[in-house]
């Protein structure tokens, strides 16, 4: 299976995404945000970083960025896409999934191991989980808190959109505890912590067994890779 992952100016986590996708047993394609070629792949993730310098606003230049027509085009038919950090501001830019993100409640940049709770477990990313289930993923953000209108928020919740939700802590105060969102049709789904920060033992969260043993984040890319297969 080929997943793409689309490098932008400002992109940080884009060969950690492709080395993911490796270790999972994927083929990474590294594509280009200038292209208009997805290059035949068969999923997408938009990576983590500081696109633009992240002016204007976290994610909205890289969200007119010529691949982005292609990825709105392809998530229309249903290819996976996955948003991760930065990736996920994309996304809502682009209306792909609902919601905003903008400056943690306490101003600050936050790095830690965040404990999330898989609230829908019928995406692509996530088909590996049991919903319920506790998971540790890395998180760093500036601007990780997550909005949308009381209205939207009703939406999320009632139809079952929200896909992982903050536990323990809220690290950046994203209403509900909301750490991501999937749209209606389940395919694409944005999130603010780093799967790809937790798939190989030795470089992820600690654990109770071990430090830095966590690899929980593997899940999300080797469910990519199951359900696509399953489909095809």
């Amino acid at each position: 299976m080929r997943i793409g992952v689309i490098t932008f100016p400002g992109s940080l986590d884009d060969r950690d995404a492709l080395r993911a996708v490796r270790i999972a047993g994927g083929e990474p394609v590294a594509l280009w945000h200038g292209d208009h070629d997805l290059q035949g792949v068969d999923a997408l993730v938009l990576p983590g970083g500081f696109s633009y310098g992240d002016y204007l606003r976290c994610g909205a230049i890289a969200s007119l960025s010529p691949i982005m027509t292609e990825v709105v085009d392809a998530a229309g038919k249903g290819m996976p896409v996955l948003g991760i950090c930065n990736g996920f501001q994309m996304l809502a830019e682009a209306h792909l999934v609902a919601g905003g993100l903008i400056r943690n409640d306490h101003g600050n940049f936050i790095r830690r191991d965040q404990h999330l709770i898989v609230e829908n477990a019928d995406t692509p990313w996530t088909s590996g989980f049991e919903q319920g289930q506790e998971i540790v993923i890395p998180l760093k953000n500036g601007e990780g808190g997550f909005i949308a209108s009381a209205e939207e928020l009703k939406r999320l919740e009632g139809e079952g959109l929200v896909v992982f939700r903050y536990t323990g802590v809220n690290p950046n105060g994203s209403l509900d505890d909301i750490a991501g969102v999937r749209n209606e049709r389940g395919n694409v789904v944005g999130l603010m912590p780093h799967p790809e920060h937790a798939v190989e033992p030795g470089f992820g969260p600690d654990t109770a067994a071990a430090m830095r043993s966590g690899v929980d984040g593997l899940t999300f890319f080797t469910s990519v890779i199951r359900s696509t297969l399953i489909d095809a």
